[in-house]
């Protein structure tokens, strides 16, 4: 009971955003349905099940729009922070030190310490892989995501056509066309305006304990230190 207790504690952070987020894609399929249902009742259709929204590609390409614009505002600021930075920001890091740094500021090779990750001690591809595994993932889950949305939203959209007697399109004439850009642009949009105003805010703004702020009596100048 005690280590259970421990575990959770340990893992709160991670725990509690993931009870948040199984609520949130609940509700959204909830409210997603009742609102497909509207339309369809609106437009002489049958309303449908809540398994059957579900597995709709009405409700695959909003969930995948979201996921791919999360995953591009991470990966982008993962890389991009690599070598760029921002004076008084604790989301930025020491303006002294831009880009990949030493092998000894990074702990690898022989520079490692006795508990650093085993790929960090190791050479060449391994080395490689592991020092770029964060960016990479990012990168490819939201390719996926991206894939995703865009084969979705091509079902989705040829589905509107059909009821309007209007002829499908290709996946190529969808991904090119007014409709996906739009939506994925809207999306694009409100996440590099919040990673805009997280860097720029947190130089003037504090939040007590926080380790996303620099501590309240921090000079505004400071940059790379977190409270």
């Amino acid at each position: 009971m005690v280590e259970t207790v421990k575990w959770i504690k340990e893992n709160s952070l991670a725990l509690t955003f993931l009870v948040l987020f199984l609520l949130a894609v609940a509700g959204q399929a909830v409210a997603g349905m009742f609102h497909y249902n509207d339309e369809q009742v609106a437009q002489g259709g049958e309303p449908v099940s809540l398994l059957s929204y579900v597995a709709s590609s009405s409700y695959a390409v909003d969930v995948a729009e979201n996921w791919q614009s999360e995953y591009l505002q991470f990966f982008l600021f993962i890389m991009l922070t690599v070598w760029l930075v921002q004076k008084g920001s604790p989301e930025s890091k020491e303006l002294d030190r831009a880009g990949a740094e030493s092998d000894e500021d990074q702990r690898v090779g022989r520079h490692a310490d006795p508990d650093s990750p085993r790929w960090a001690r190791a050479k060449g591809l391994r080395l490689w892989l592991f020092s770029n595994s964060l960016g990479l993932v990012m990168g490819l889950i939201f390719l996926l995501s991206w894939l995703a949305q865009s084969v979705a939203g091509q079902a989705a959209y040829n589905a509107e056509r059909l009821g309007d007697l209007r002829d499908p399109v290709s996946y190529g004439s969808y991904v090119t066309s007014g409709e996906f850009w739009d939506r994925s642009l809207q999306n694009w949009q409100s996440e590099l305006l919040a990673v805009l105003s997280m860097v720029v805010l947190s130089i003037y703004l504090r939040q007590r304990g926080s380790p996303e702020s620099k501590p309240v009596g921090a000079p505004h100048t400071s940059t790379g230190v977190e409270g």
